[in-house]
C-alpha cells in the first residue's frame, strides 16, 4: 500500500500489551510514523483520566480521540480540546427508558472531568484500583452532560447485551462495547463514534480516508476500521472484527501494530 498520511490505532487489546503497557518496539514504531511526517492518532474508548501513562510513554506528543469519539484530547497539554457530549435531557431519558425495559442494569457516567456511578455499578479495571467517591443517585448522574454512559449487567454476554440496549435506546444514543467478558455497554451521543471524530480530524489536516490506516480489535473499533482506506485487525480481535476486516497482523502481545508500521515507515524520507 502507499505510505499512509494518517495512522489511527486503538489502544487496549490492539497497540497496548495485555498488561496495559506500550512495548519499546511499539513506541519506536510510533516514532517512525512521526519522523515520516504522518499524523499519529490514538483512538480509544478510554476516558482522558486513563491517558496519563500513554501520554508519558509517547513523550506527550500528538492527539487522542477518547471515549469512543466523544472527546479529543491533547497529549501535550493533557487537556480536552473538543467534545461531543450526551446532553442531560437525553441522558435522563436514556436511563429512564433502559430502567423501565431492563431493570437489572446498573449505570455510571464518564464526564469531561470525572466519573460517577450508582451503588449497583461494579467498577472494573483501573477504577477498581483507585479511590472511589460516594455512589450517586439518578439526579446526580444526569445533572450534567456526559461523554459516555455505561450500562452494566454482569449476567449477560456483551454481544447480547449490546443488541438489547441498542433495540431500546438506539434512537437516543450510539451504543457499542469493548468488553471481552463483563457485560458493560458504552453509549455515546447519537451518531458519535470513533470514526466520526477521526474523519473530522482528518479533514482538518487535508487527509482523506484512502490515505489512512487503522488498527483495532473490538466492536467499538468497527466504524473506524470501516472508514479507513486500509484497516488491520490484530490476531486477538473479536470475531466480528476479524470477519469485517481483510487485513490481519499479529496479536497485541506480539507487537502486531508495530510490525505493520515498521514495514510501512522504515527507511523512508519524510512526507512532503
Amino acid at each position: 500500500m502507499t505510505r499512509p498520511r494518517l495512522v489511527a490505532t486503538d489502544l487496549d487489546g490492539t497497540a497496548l500489551r495485555t498488561d496495559g503497557t506500550i512495548s519499546p518496539r511499539t513506541a519506536a514504531a510510533f516514532a517512525l510514523v512521526e519522523r515520516a511526517g504522518a499524523l499519529l492518532v490514538f483512538v480509544t474508548g478510554r476516558p482522558p483520566r486513563w491517558m496519563s501513562g500513554v501520554a508519558a510513554a509517547v513523550h506527550h506528543r500528538g492527539l487522542a480521540i477518547c471515549a469512543n469519539g466523544a472527546l479529543v484530547y491533547d497529549l501535550h497539554t493533557e487537556a480536552v480540546v473538543e467534545s461531543h457530549l450526551i446532553t442531560s435531557g437525553v441522558l435522563r431519558e436514556a436511563i429512564a427508558t433502559l430502567r423501565d425495559r431492563m431493570p437489572a442494569l446498573a449505570f455510571s457516567a464518564e464526564y469531561e472531568g470525572g466519573f460517577a456511578r450508582e451503588a449497583r455499578f461494579r467498577p472494573d479495571g483501573r477504577d477498581s484500583r483507585t479511590p472511589e467517591g460516594p455512589a450517586v443517585d439518578d439526579s446526580a448522574l444526569v445533572a450534567r452532560p456526559c461523554a459516555k454512559l455505561l450500562a452494566q449487567d454482569l449476567t449477560m454476554a456483551p454481544d447480547h447485551l449490546l443488541t438489547a440496549v441498542h433495540d431500546v435506546v438506539g434512537h437516543l444514543v450510539t451504543a457499542t462495547h469493548s468488553s471481552r467478558g463483563d457485560g458493560i455497554i458504552e453509549m455515546s451521543a447519537h451518531g458519535v463514534t470513533k470514526a466520526t471524530s477521526l474523519a473530522a480530524l482528518a479533514r482538518r489536516h487535508g487527509i482523506t480516508a484512502e490515505e489512512a490506516v487503522a488498527f483495532g480489535d473490538m466492536p467499538n473499533d468497527l466504524p473506524m476500521l470501516a472508514w479507513a482506506g486500509t484497516a488491520y485487525a490484530v490476531a486477538n480481535a473479536h470475531p466480528r472484527v476479524l470477519a469485517a476486516v481483510d487485513q490481519r497482523t499479529a496479536a497485541n502481545d506480539e507487537d502486531g501494530v508495530a510490525a505493520v508500521l515498521e514495514r510501512l515507515y522504515s527507511a523512508v524520507q519524510p512526507l512532503p
